[in-house]
Formats: structure tokens, sequence, C-alpha cells
């Protein structure tokens, strides 16, 4: 029993680091921090997401769209594009949550270096819309963005990278493809009206139309379907601890990231030590070049494992059907720290 609450506390360790820095930066202030309407927006966004997200899942429509690309040649190469796509739309999370496995279960070469190209491409994929992942959600909000101006300040980066990417995975691809376990997958009915919350709610992200309509899939999951109920309530609480904690360190802290420059390197190093969502709400509070802070905090995505939660999920998933793990490691930040300089490099020469 201990050793399952170690494990699960290790695993929440960043809402756990989130929740000390608030107690401790409170007390230190001496009252609780303020919150605002935009950090209140920002976590029932996520809230709306997870819950479709999660329904997209258990309707098993993701899985139908995954295994639609196991037959045929050129496997490799679809699997990472739909790690991509995916990713733009449902997060990079719930992207590889949904390719992995398939992945893994497939009879074919260089498994591990094919996990680690698609964490790479819904890393990269996934910084091209406002809700591609959590911290992309958190700077549109945070910075009154319009949608047009958030994909044209972040294209060159994604263009880049996926290039990149690809480029890695058509080299590498083995040569067996296309074998595996193929499996009949029916979607439930309730995956069409999830698919028509999601498409609603991404107008209401993009400011088309009313936040509150999101509520209509709030209130069909309570009523209908309580198991998309089930989901990172963590990831939640983490957001709010942080937003608390970040509100007393800009009164406690005297500094300034006053160059985009500055701002960018900030966020991408600062990723690579606390993951790209803290440091994207952390040093939001003293910067107001938000197209370099998005830069930073999407390029530090890459490099090691705490860069991206995203590529922790993809790890945890190749740890979980394969015994060695020292050389996806290795691979893993050979590739990383690959994509991640070839994206400093970019935004020195694109991004500014």
């Amino acid at each position: 029993m201990a050793h399952k609450v170690i494990e699960k506390m290790a695993g929440e360790w960043l809402l756990i680091a989130s929740l000390v820095g608030l107690g401790i930066t409170s007390l230190w202030r001496g009252h609780f921090p303020a919150y605002s309407a935009t950090d209140f927006h920002v976590v029932y966004i996520l809230f709306v997401f997870l819950v479709i997200i999660k329904g997209l899942e258990e309707s098993h429509l993701l899985r139908k769209i995954a295994m639609s690309v196991q037959a045929g040649k050129k496997v490799e190469v679809k699997l990472v594009l739909l790690t991509a796509f995916l990713s733009m739309f449902v997060t990079n999370d719930v992207a590889l949550l949904t390719v992995v496995p398939l992945t893994l279960a497939l009879e074919i070469e260089g498994k591990e270096l094919l996990v680690i190209l698609e964490a790479l491409s819904a890393n990269a994929a996934s910084a091209l819309t406002p809700f591609g992942n959590p911290q992309n959600i958190f700077i549109f909000y945070h910075y009154h963005i319009s949608p047009i101006a958030f994909i044209e300040a972040i294209f060159p980066f994604c263009l880049v990278s996926i290039v990149f990417i690809l480029s890695v995975t058509w080299w590498r691809r083995g040569r067996d493809c296309g074998k595996g376990k193929r499996q009949t997958v029916l979607v439930e009915s309730r995956g069409k009206l999830y698919g028509l919350f999601f498409f609603v709610f991404i107008l209401a992200v993009l400011k088309l139309i009313p936040l509150w309509f999101g509520g209509f899939a709030l209130v069909y999951a309570l009523i209908f379907d309580r198991r998309s109920l089930k989901i990172d309530g963590f990831l939640l609480l983490t957001f709010l601890a942080f937003f608390g904690f970040t509100d007393n360190l800009v009164h406690l802290l005297q500094f300034d990231l006053n160059t985009p420059i500055r701002t960018f390197f900030y966020a991408a190093w600062g990723s690579q030590l606390i993951s790209n969502v803290p440091s994207a709400l952390f040093f939001a509070d003293f910067t107001s070049h938000w197209r370099a802070l998005l830069w930073g905090v999407s390029v530090g995505g890459f490099g090691n494992l705490i860069g991206s939660l995203a590529s922790l999920i993809a790890y945890r998933l190749y740890k979980a059907k394969m015994a060695q793990t020292r050389s996806f490691l290795l691979k893993f930040h050979l590739y990383g720290y690959g994509t991640f300089l070839l994206g400093i490099l970019t935004y020195l020469v694109w991004g500014r």
C-alpha cells in the first residue's frame, strides 16, 4: 500500500511541487494569491476538452482512426503523420495514448525509434493550434491573441520540426511494414455526438461562439455518460495551484524578461527543468513577449523527457511493454536534443 502511495506521489510530482510552492509563498506573503478571470477560463477550457476527449476515447472513435493506418506501405510515416494530425486537435497527450499502443502491437522493425519520433511529432504539431496542448490554451487566453496571429507566429517552428522528423522517419523506416494484430474496432454511437461537441467547442475556443457552449458536453456527460467524467483531475488542480504560485512569485521576485530573446531562452531552458506547461505559466507573469514565450515552451518540449509531459507518457507506455529502456532513453535524448537545437536555430533565423 505504501509503495503504491509513493508511486502515485512520484507520478504527480508537479502537482505536489505546485502545492508546496503555493503554501510556502502564501505564508511568506501573509495571504492567499489572487486568481484572475483568465485563470478560471483556462481551467474551464481544459476541463471541457478533457471530458470531450475522454468521450472520444471511450467510444473508440480515436482507436478506429488509428487502426485505419495499420495496413499498407510506409506505415511508420503514416503513424508519425497520424500522431501529428491528432495532436493538433486532441492534444499531444491523447495522440500518443492513442497511437503508441498501436505501434507497439505491430510486427515492425525499429519500434523503439518510431515511438520516439511519434513523441517528437506530437510535441511539434500540437504547438500549431491554440488547443493543441495545455500551455497553448493558457498563452492564447492570457495574452488575448487572435487565432490567425497565433498560428502565424508558431508556424515556422512546426513546419521545420515536422519536416525534420518526417525526414528521419523516412530514412530510418523498417522493411517489414503493415503486419500486426488486426482488430475490429466498433465505434459507439455517442462517438459522433462527442465529435459534434468537439467541433462546437473548437469554435468556442477560437472565440467564434461563447465559451458556455462547452457546457452542453458537460451536462450530457453528467446525465448520460459519467465514464467520460473520469478525467485527469490532477492536471486541473496543478493548473490552479500553479496559477496561485506564480501570482505569489510575481510579488516576491524582481526580474523582468524585457526582450524577446531573453524570454525565449528562459522559457526553453526552463522547460528542461520544470516541463513546458509550468514554464509557460511561470514566465508569462514576467513578460509581454508572447511570441517568444510560445516559441520557447514549444522548443522546450523537445530535449529531455521532462521537457514535455507527453514525452513522459510515451516513455511510460514503451516501458510497460518492453523490458529494455536504456537504449530508448539514449536515443530519445539524442534525437530530442537534436530537435531542440534545431528549434533554437529556427527561432534565431525565422522566429524573431
